[in-house]
């Protein structure tokens, strides 16, 4: 896909410690301003999600790629969907997200399990499960960093959506925005807003085909009356993020671009093209 013309790359301060998880691909990952009474529900399915794999590529600020992985997903029975993130990066690091997520109506996370270890991001792993209600963190914020764990009850909000973000965008229609939520690990867990909203559009084009539209998405985090009023006096307000989705019938993911981790630098995934090393059989 052709370059995209990404937002200004701003310097973000240090984020508050309460969305230090929050910042991943989750994120997400797939890891997500809007006005702060916004309401937060699940996200209504408008496409139903199926068998899919996507190859991915990470590059730094500079282009230079930094990392290779994928994103896999298929149905699990039960209207439930099995998805998976990965990312092998050069020096070694490992960021591996797992979820299962429904789809009856509206988008419903069942089960997570994130797994971050290596030079290039914190280690962690985290798991929870909404059937029972049960989470198990284990975060460090730096190598040689004293491990932090934390297990316990966690009450699940109907539109939980860690690991979701791009599902949701695929599935809003277009110009709407959302707002959800989603649990940070500190390795206590912490639920805070995310906000999802359509700041304009770019042009793109595949491997010198016509052009197409992209929808840019704003994603930011919402911390709360108290919590982000203290976030202002201290400086530590969570970095937006931005995704890409490609528009038409059948909406696809294009681009994600900020950072992955506390004190992150801003990072951009995009879909990788294919090679064929060497002449093709024929």
């Amino acid at each position: 896909m052709a370059e995209l013309v990404p937002p200004p790359v701003h310097r973000h301060p240090r984020w508050a410690a309460g969305v230090r998880a929050a910042g991943r691909l989750a994120l997400v990952a797939g890891l997500l301003a809007g006005p702060s009474g916004a309401t937060a529900e699940p996200v209504a399915v408008r496409l139903t999600e199926g068998v899919s794999r996507g190859f991915l590529v990470l590059r730094d600020a500079g282009g230079v790629v930094i990392a290779r992985g994928e994103s896999v997903q298929k149905p699990i029975g039960g209207g439930q969907v099995w998805s998976r993130l990965f990312l092998d990066f050069r020096d070694g690091t490992r960021f591996d997200e797992r979820l299962v997520f429904s789809q009856r109506r509206v988008f419903r996370l069942e089960r997570y399990h994130l797994v971050q270890r290596g030079p290039s991001l914190p280690a962690a792993e985290i798991t929870f499960d909404r059937a029972t209600g049960r989470y198990r963190a284990r975060t460090q914020d730096k190598p040689g960093a004293e491990a932090k764990q934390a297990s316990g009850t966690l009450e699940i909000p109907a539109d939980l959506s860690n690991g979701l973000t791009v599902t949701l965008l695929r599935n809003l229609p277009a110009g709407a925005g959302a707002t959800v939520h989603l649990v940070a690990f500190t390795p206590e867990p912490r639920v805070v807003r995310m906000v999802l909203t359509p700041e304009g559009e770019d042009r793109v084009r595949v491997s010198g085909g016509p052009a197409m539209v992209a929808h840019r998405y704003l994603v930011t985090f919402e911390l709360g009356v108290v919590a982000g009023a203290v976030a202002a006096l201290t400086g530590k307000t969570p970095p937006p993020l931005h995704y890409w989705i490609v528009a038409g019938d059948v909406p696809a993911f294009a681009r994600f671009q900020g950072p992955m981790s506390v004190d992150g630098p801003v990072w951009r995934l995009d879909q990788a093209p294919l090679e064929w090393p060497g002449a093709p059989r024929r």
